[in-house]
């Protein structure tokens, strides 16, 4: 498995060398690493290429590394059916600079790009409708970046007994807030909910 999906990662290397930092073998996943500004180029090579296939889009999204200069990466994951093979792609980029959309070779990348942009303030030059898609109108941060406070925000919710929208403080709500780590099935001196009806 590691092999063939070596092989794939240097024909994609042969094919744009000049867009590529590299590529790896980790855990039997293949992950391209391209600069951002050739996003668009990588992605409609490995969409077009017949040997990749990758047709379809699953996901857009980000990981954040707030003490990294260029603190996020830009995630891509392909599916090609055709080949039962899927990549991963990765781009750096920081909290001002635009990364290209990729609306243009991926259509779905539309609402993927905006949830990457509500949640963690990533930037999509080109895009036809940059706007927020999960939170509410008038909401400030961006609620997956690792700085992000857990406090002092509002939710806005529909409040069917008001029958109106209302404003309210966010409440971070754990209902298990002990972990013991042990297994339910041996060891748990507590009851668990649900084995109340077991008791004989």
């Amino acid at each position: 498995m590691d092999e063939s999906l070596t092989e794939l990662g240097e024909h994609i290397l042969g094919g744009v060398e000049d867009s590529m930092l590299g590529f790896s073998v980790t855990y039997g996943e293949l992950t391209i690493r391209a600069q951002a500004r050739a996003i668009a180029q990588v992605l409609k090579f490995l969409r077009d290429d017949p040997a990749c296939n990758f047709a379809t889009l699953i996901d857009i999204t980000a990981v954040d590394y707030p003490q990294r200069a260029q603190r996020f990466d830009v995630v891509y994951h392909l599916l090609s059916m055709h080949q039962n093979q899927r990549v991963r792609v990765t781009i750096e980029t920081d909290d001002e600079t635009p990364v290209p959309s990729v609306v243009g070779v991926y259509p779905a990348a539309n609402w993927y790009e905006r949830e990457t942009f509500d949640m963690y303030g990533v930037l999509f030059s080109d895009h036809p409708d940059l706007r927020r898609i999960l939170t509410d109108y008038g909401f400030n941060g961006y609620p997956l970046r690792k700085d992000f406070p857990l406090t002092g925000y509002v939710e806005v919710r529909y409040d069917d007994d008001e029958k109106r929208v209302v404003y309210e403080p966010v409440k971070l709500v754990q209902e298990f807030r002990s972990f013991d780590f042990a297994s339910p099935w041996e060891g748990v001196e507590y009851l668990l909910p649900g084995d109340e009806k077991a008791e004989n």
